[in-house]
């Protein structure tokens, strides 16, 4: 009974979402550190892995979400302006994506630690 908690899709999903913010905080804090490298291009989630993982949370086929093949390539957005250098790296921009991502990192983790105090108060009979 106890595996089948921590096998269920939406405790799954949540695992995975967790690593793929976690990866993503590493590559953000690593473009805001090399915000100052002559000719670094700022990376990001692969455009293939992010349409792969919205389109698993789009059809609710939270199982498929595989936080192995998260992958990370140069940015390729239009809208990135390369300074004199050739980096194209946005302080401010980066500094917002951290945020948002940390935000949505703590999120993930509040709905992973309800489950836990769900299992909890149901082993131990009360709420704490």
């Amino acid at each position: 009974m106890l595996e089948d908690m921590f096998q269920s899709a939406g405790y799954q999903a949540t695992k995975s979402l967790l690593d793929v913010a976690a990866e993503r905080h590493k590559v953000l804090a690593s473009n805001l550190a090399n915000a100052e490298t002559p000719g670094y291009r700022r990376m990001e989630l692969s455009s293939s892995f992010e349409k792969s993982l919205k389109s698993s949370v789009a059809d609710g086929d939270l199982r498929s979400i595989d936080s192995s093949k998260i992958d990370f390539s140069e940015d390729q957005s239009p809208t990135l302006r390369s300074d004199h250098t050739g980096n194209n790296v946005s302080v401010d921009q980066e500094l917002m994506l951290l945020n948002e991502n940390a935000l949505r990192y703590e999120a993930l983790g509040q709905f992973a630690s309800g489950s836990l105090r769900q299992l909890k108060a149901a082993i131990t009979g009360r709420i704490s």
